[in-house]
Formats: structure tokens, C-alpha cells, sequence
């Protein structure tokens, strides 16, 4: 078990990362910096050596306040662990013009831990430090009605392969590659309810094999076997991809049918 750590943790008030909060603050000579929009109201009280910040991570002004409050939360001690897991998705049929939209969430997903990593390294300066990202095996391949999701992360997978290459040996990097989670994440994805897409794991599940991975300074956690074999499978028969990208688009379709549905009775 992960212990007598500084940690850092975004999007901490909900899902994989609540998840993940409840396994590291569980060892309670870790100090875990708790960071999501709503940090006060749910993670006050959580446990004594959980320090609740409430941010917006979107902004410049928030990951730069982070540091800030790490800085005061740890008593100048250093962060040993960055874990930048906040993110969101839109479930939808991208077909429409709207830049901030777009920028909504790519100011989240994407440009908010590439930042990261930038302020991390310098605030480190040499010294020892542990960088974590929540991926998506979305971010290995691509999904219909998560178009705009989807290029968020395939953005962040092509920036960890990037600075993998140039980051120096003092900062690990650990990414996380979790299939459908079984989450507040598809309550916000759309404004109804819609099929899930096939696998759904559970979040404590991921949770453990993401610790673990932080554990054993792993580059990568894949926590789905069904997903790591399916990626071989599609590899040598690609047909297989096809076909259950029609089963996915199907169910965008259905979606499709009970918004316009919606949009009639609203009329």
C-alpha cells in the first residue's frame, strides 16, 4: 500500500477518483490534497488526513492554485504525487456549431493536465515526483457519440507518449486506461439516460488496480482483460472492431430516436 505520501488528487468528490481517495486516505500516514468543484460540500469530514479544496481545474488560475494550497496543505513539504483524474464526457451526435462547447471540454480533459505536467516538473525542479493521469481506453479507440470525448483523450495519450520520451528520470508517469466505468459519468454525459457501452467495470475495481499501478510505478493500467484482448483480437481481425462499432452506433442511434422523441413533447 501507498503510505507516508503527499498526494494530490483532482476530481477526488466522485467516481474512479473517489474511489481512489478512499484506498489512499484508508493508510493514514498518506496526506491526500482532495481537489474537485464541489470538494467542501462532499469531502468535508471525510477523514482527518483528507484536505478538501474546492477548484475549478479548467482554468489556469485553478491548477495554479493547487500548488498553492499543496504548498500550504503539506507545509512546503513536496508533492509526491500529482494524480490529475478530473475529466467529463458528452454523450451525443456531434453534428453542431458551438466553440464553447468544445472548449469546455477540452479546457478540462486535455489542456488542464498537459498544463499540469508543465507546472509539476517545474515546481519539482530535479527532485523526485510521481505523475498520474486518468486516460480512457477511449484514447486507444474511438466510440460513436463520444466524438468530442474521444479526441480529448487521443490528445492526452499522444502527450504521455511525447513526454515519455523527453521528461527526465526523476518524474515517473503512471496512465490509467479504464473501459465504461460504472459512474456519475454517464449521468452527466446527456440530458436522459442511454445504453452504456460494452464493457462496464466497476469503479472500485479500477480504483485498486490504478493504487497498485502507483504502487509498483507502473507505466500503464489497463484495468479491463476483456479490453487488453480485445485490442489483439481487433488487431489480427479487424472485422471484430467493425462489427461492434455497428452494436455502439446502434445504440447512439436509439439515443438519437428518444431525444427526438423528447424534443416532441417538449414542443
Amino acid at each position: 500500500m501507498i503510505s507516508n505520501k503527499r498526494i494530490v488528487l483532482t476530481g477526488a468528490s466522485s467516481g474512479i477518483g473517489l474511489e481512489v481517495l478512499k484506498l489512499l486516505s484508508s493508510e493514514k500516514t498518506n496526506t491526500i490534497l482532495a481537489v474537485s468543484r464541489h470538494a467542501e460540500e462532499k469531502l468535508t469530514g471525510f477523514a482527518e488526513n483528507v484536505i478538501p479544496f474546492t477548484c475549478d481545474v479548467s482554468t489556469r488560475e485553478g491548477v495554479d492554485s493547487i500548488f498553492k494550497k499543496a504548498d500550504e496543505a503539506f507545509g512546503g513539504k513536496i508533492i509526491d504525487i500529482f494524480y490529475a483524474n478530473a475529466g467529463f464526457p458528452y454523450y451525443e451526435e456531434f453534428n453542431y456549431t458551438n466553440w464553447e462547447r468544445i472548449l469546455d471540454i477540452f479546457e478540462t480533459n486535455t489542456i488542464s493536465p498537459i498544463y499540469t505536467y508543465a507546472k509539476y516538473l517545474h515546481y519539482l525542479d530535479g527532485r523526485p515526483g510521481h505523475l498520474a493521469y486518468t486516460v480512457s481506453a477511449i484514447g486507444q479507440m474511438a466510440m460513436p457519440g463520444y466524438a468530442l470525448y474521444s479526441a480529448t483523450k487521443f490528445a492526452l495519450h499522444g502527450f504521455q507518449q511525447a513526454i515519455r520520451l523527453e521528461k527526465p528520470n526523476s518524474l515517473k508517469l503512471t496512465c490509467l486506461y479504464p473501459v465504461a466505468t460504472d459512474t456519475n459519468f454517464f449521468k452527466v454525459a446527456a440530458p436522459i439516460g442511454f445504453e452504456k457501452p460494452f464493457p462496464v467495470q466497476k469503479p472500485e475495481i479500477v480504483a485498486r488496480k490504478m493504487v497498485a499501478g502507483l504502487e509498483k510505478d507502473k507505466k500503464f493500467v489497463s484495468p479491463s482483460p476483456l479490453f487488453a484482448l480485445s485490442k489483439v483480437l481487433m488487431t489480427v481481425a479487424p472485422p471484430v472492431r467493425t462489427v461492434y462499432w455497428k452494436l455502439e452506433k446502434a445504440k447512439l442511434d436509439r439515443f438519437k430516436k428518444e431525444i427526438e422523441k423528447l424534443k416532441g413533447i417538449i414542443r
